[in-house]
């Protein structure tokens, strides 16, 4: 089968058979494209042939015919349609593969055409993303907005602590990004690559430039696994596994369920990463299990953090301290993972001692890896960039110092708050009435007092609600006769297991602002 790859997630082959299907899904394809009109050809599969074949397989499939040698706009437009909706890598085919080449270059030839000027321009369709197009929208209908996001899933990750608890299953957390795009909203199916902020555009990776009145920013934060040498390769096996991760949160519920005894590493990076209690949520929530089924007690379980504490807070740290020594977990501070060796089993860490910084080998039989975080290239290297590589917010506003039609939120700003789900829901209103004002040419009227909150799960039914805010300020969201955050908690549990999720899903991603309102400015 003769294949050419004409971008990464889109290549063009000659007419391909049923047969070729599972061969096709084995390469890495999600989706099959047909270029070719039924009945062109007397050995020539039918579209429905084929389409069977790869629904059969788990693939996505379009029928998009076009005549050769007379392709039409019209081909061009719904060949972009085609390619926008499916799951990428795309195989398209036709006879020869030349017609399905084409109707793809001239389906970037409508992107560019296309390519125009938003009112509010958003780059990422994450929590952050989603939740303030939608509170923008609540407030001002017939905005010109646009999302700039190219993945097609969308995920809960404050869920993946669960489902590596056993609590929630896996595709809980996961839904399609289509279905979470407020309504009114367009959503551009691309990558970000570049700010030309004097030009007031964003280049794309399809190289078109997309215009803006006032751009938000807010695609996240890069997970770097390949910056731990041998962690990539040893993810989802032989004992390696994480959270941080979709397909990997499953593989720490059955390594906990299996787990006889032995020891059990969890490992923690420098700073800043997203959500920093979720280390511990995983190793707390282990060692209760393995409480309960009675090996904990054959069990040497070690948290590894390159930090100095155990909590950046120093309020909850008296309630962690009990559960780590009910656990009796073994505490490093300053150990930071720098290699995996799975052939034997071993974690190398850097520690501090007085004579400098000395490398300890570990071997494990169960090992969680958080992976160091960074902003993202195309954030790091642009001129939006702070010294950290974040995007350079002022901290109230949440706007740019230098661009002051430019905001950020999320894990890709500079905020010094915790880089949590309870930040990004708290920074999207404050957002989006800065971002009217600014359209109004207005200085911002409302700020954000770096809220954040980290449901530490430290046994299956008891959470210490951490809520907190700039410089650590404690920040309950309810009387403490309710809820004492500094305590273990039911009500916070069931706070995180049941009510949180719809609270995401059906609130925060629909702009209902419950309990996160934007104090406004002189208010």
């Amino acid at each position: 089968m003769a294949i050419k790859q004409l971008t990464p997630t889109l290549s063009v082959a000659p007419q391909i058979m049923p047969a070729d299907v599972e061969d096709l899904s084995a390469m890495g394809f999600r989706s099959i494209l047909c270029n070719r009109p039924d009945g062109e050809g007397a050995d020539q599969p039918m579209a429905a042939q084929i389409e069977a074949a790869a629904r059969a397989a788990g693939l996505g499939f379009a029928y998009v015919p076009a005549v050769a040698g007379a392709l039409t706009d019209a081909d061009a437009a719904a060949m972009r349609r085609a390619l926008n909706s499916l799951p990428g890598p795309v195989l398209a085919y036709c006879r020869s593969g030349a017609r399905a080449e084409k109707l793809a270059e001239m389906a970037d030839m409508v992107c560019v055409r296309n390519a125009g000027h938003y009112d509010v321009l958003i780059v990422g369709g994450g929590s952050a993303g989603i939740a303030t197009a939608a509170s923008i929208l609540k407030r001002r209908r017939g905005i010109h907005l646009a999302i700039v996001e190219p993945s097609n899933a969308h995920y809960y990750q404050p869920g993946w602590t669960m489902v590596g608890a056993g609590v929630f299953e896996s595709g809980f957390t996961r839904r399609d990004e289509a279905g979470l795009i407020p309504r009114g909203v367009e959503w551009i199916k691309a990558s970000a690559s570049t700010f030309l902020p004097d030009e007031k555009q964003v280049v794309l990776n399809d190289g078109r430039r997309v215009s803006y009145s006032v751009l938000v920013v807010c695609p996240g934060i890069v997970l770097d696994w390949n910056a731990i040498p041998g962690l990539s390769d040893a993810l989802g096996h032989d004992g390696v596994t994480s959270n941080y991760r979709y397909d990997l949160a499953p593989y720490t519920n059955r390594l906990v369920k299996q787990f006889k005894g032995g020891r059990a590493l969890f490992t923690q990076p420098p700073m800043p990463i997203k959500c920093a209690g979720a280390p511990q949520k995983a190793m707390y929530l282990s060692c209760y299990r393995w409480e309960k089924s009675g090996v904990l007690g054959s069990s040497d379980v070690q948290f590894h953090t390159a930090g100095a504490v155990l909590f950046g807070v120093p309020a909850y740290v008296p309630a962690l301290m009990d559960y780590v020594d009910r656990y009796d977990i073994n505490l490093n501070f300053g150990s930071k993972l720098v290699e995996i060796d799975s052939a034997s089993k071993t974690a190398i860490f850097e520690q501090a001692d007085g004579d400098g910084v000395k490398r300890v080998a570990e071997r494990y039989d169960m090992i969680h890896v958080v992976p160091p975080q960074v902003a993202p290239d195309f954030v790091r290297t642009s001129p939006l960039a702070a010294a950290s590589g974040f995007v350079e917010v002022d901290e109230a506003t949440l706007r740019h110092p230098r661009y002051p039609d430019i905001f950020a939120l999320g894990d890709a700003c500079s905020a010094s708050n915790a880089k949590t789900m309870a930040a990004a829901r708290k920074q999207a209103p404050v957002v989006a009435v800065n971002v009217l004002a600014a359209l109004d040419g207005k200085p911002p009227v409302a700020t954000y007092d770096g809220y954040g909150s980290c449901p530490l799960t430290v046994e299956a039914g008891k959470i210490v609600l951490a809520e907190f805010g700039y410089g650590g300020t404690l920040m309950p969201s309810f009387p403490n006769w309710l809820i004492d955050g500094t305590r273990p908690s039911r009500l916070s549990w069931l706070l995180k297991d049941t009510i949180l999720p719809p609270v995401y899903w059906h609130g925060m991603l629909k702009g209902r602002e419950w309990m996160v309102k934007p104090h406004m400015i002189g208010a």
